[in-house]
């Protein structure tokens, strides 16, 4: 019993995500360990910049929470230091500081740094920043994964380091404030700035004239801050929004009321009210994190389109789903995380051509494959690599998660009759499903050496060819020797 426990612990941690904290006083270091390990996440600790690089560069954390001082430098210059590395400029950085000067505060921000955090820190508004700041590095690593296969396909060209001036909105009740908030802000960014009131801020919206960056402003007033909360969940809820960035304003320290704002899909917040020379760099900040994102999806959704994929079903096909498969094994060994792969493959499909003609194979194949990526999450591959057969890798799940979303495919497919051209009769056609795991810690919590995508796809072959054995339309899920 007390093996399984443990094991259910280190799953939790590889989930959560691996925090590197730098601080050369160990007090600090512990006293904060002990909060974020509390809290299933994997912590890892260095006391000066020099160590931190190196840890950066031998762990790849999802997150680095810094001190604002350190032995060989500050926080600027750590930041400055990681993103000059390619393999370690992704990593989002946090610092944690004791009352730091203006000048201080305003140098981490520019270099790059998400957020300072003042002591005493609230522990529910710590873990938020958190959670928000890992949440937004895992988004962007699924889209960079993505964004590496086509590079080593050579279809991708280098993304620009400039891009439109962009559009930003103040959402705010008070109408002078806002104003007078945006005429200290114009001078300084490129990007066009335009008001809007809770009410109007999604009603107003136009095609081609989507705010890139939400700035919403709490209020002392319960009724006008519940209004700007639900109107970010509607931000992120809705399809020409979800990519935006949003800040939020409070107009005085409120742990609880900023925790829940990141916690709905806030990508930034200020606790202290207007500065205008911290809101430009924030501003900045986000808009150069949506530019990127854009880019990085424009690459994966249009790039590649041609040359890797299927052109009955649209969706990926082989050349493009076994490199993917490889960086999704490299992401996963690099960061603990376990994923997932299924070979899913239709019942008796031969049947189909040779009774109803090719003409009705080709709409069942087409039906089912709309099915498969209707219920598979955005970061998911679904790839047609063979005939009638699928592959699908899903990145950051754990086995349970897994054998659920391996049911649920199956009795999409099988749970509802195919229509296929000249008939009226629905076609019944059902499908199985092999599944193998990737990057499982042992019961030990010993990380096993990373398969590559060849073997992964074997392991989830036979999986698939035991599922046939036992009778078709059902899922057989096995790990893989390691």
């Amino acid at each position: 019993m007390s093996a399984t426990r443990t094991s259910l612990r280190k799953d939790a941690i590889s989930v959560q995500g691996k925090i590197l904290i730098v601080d050369a006083i160990s007090t600090n270091r512990i006293v904060l360990k002990v909060k974020l390990a509390s809290a299933f996440y994997e912590v890892l600790q260095a006391s000066t910049a020099d160590e931190a690089c190196v840890a950066a560069l031998r762990h790849a954390p999802d997150l680095i929470i810094s001190a604002m001082a350190l032995p060989d430098g500050d926080a600027a210059g750590l930041c400055g230091r990681l993103h000059r590395n390619p393999q370690t400029r992704s990593i989002p950085m946090m610092v944690v500081a004791c009352r730091p000067d203006t000048q201080s505060r305003l140098a981490a921000l520019e270099a790059g740094v998400q957020d300072v955090m003042v002591k005493p820190i609230d522990d529910t508004l710590l873990l938020a920043r958190v959670r928000s700041l890992i949440r937004a590095h895992n988004t962007a690593a699924e889209w960079q994964m993505r964004d590496d296969t086509s590079r080593a396909l050579g279809f991708a060209e280098d993304t620009a380091d400039f891009g439109p001036a962009g559009r930003t909105v103040m959402v705010c009740s008070g109408v002078k404030t806002a104003q007078n908030w945006i005429q200290q802000l114009r001078p300084h960014l490129r990007s066009s700035l335009t008001q809007a009131s809770p009410e109007t801020a999604l009603r107003d919206l136009t095609p081609g004239r989507i705010p890139d960056v939400f700035i919403m402003v709490l209020d002392d007033g319960d009724k006008i801050s519940g209004e700007i909360l639900r109107l970010l969940a509607a931000v992120r809820a809705t399809a020409i929004t979800r990519h935006a960035g949003i800040l939020v304003i409070q107009p005085r320290p409120d742990p609880g009321l900023g925790a829940y704002a990141l916690d709905l899909g806030a990508d930034d917040l200020m606790t202290d009210g207007f500065n205008k020379d911290e809101l430009v760099l924030r501003i900045k900040a986000l808009m150069r994190r949506k530019r990127i994102a854009d880019q990085l999806r424009a690459t994966v959704r249009t790039g590649l389109k041609a040359a890797v994929s299927d052109p009955l079903t649209g969706l990926h096909n082989r050349r493009y789903a076994l490199p993917h498969l490889s960086r999704v094994a490299e992401h996963s060994a690099a960061t603990g995380r376990s994923f997932a792969v299924m070979v899913a493959d239709l019942d008796h499909f031969k049947q189909i051509n040779d009774v109803y003609g090719h003409a009705s194979g080709d709409a069942v194949l087409v039906e089912a494959a709309r099915r498969l990526r209707e219920n598979l999450r955005g970061v998911d591959m679904l790839a047609r690599i063979g005939g009638e057969e699928f592959l699908i890798v899903m990145p950051a799940t754990p086995f349970s998660e897994a054998r659920v979303s391996a049911s649920r495919l199956c009795r999409k497919i099988g749970g509802q009759g195919f229509k296929i051209p000249g008939s009226n009769e629905l076609v019944q056609v059902t499908i199985s499903i092999g599944v193998t795991m990737g990057g499982v810690r042992s019961l030990r919590g010993v990380q096993p050496p990373p398969l590559d995508a060849n073997e992964l796809l074997d392991a989830a072959d036979k999986a698939l060819y035991e599922a046939k054995l036992q009778g078709r339309n059902q899922v057989n899920l096995a790990r893989p020797a390691a």
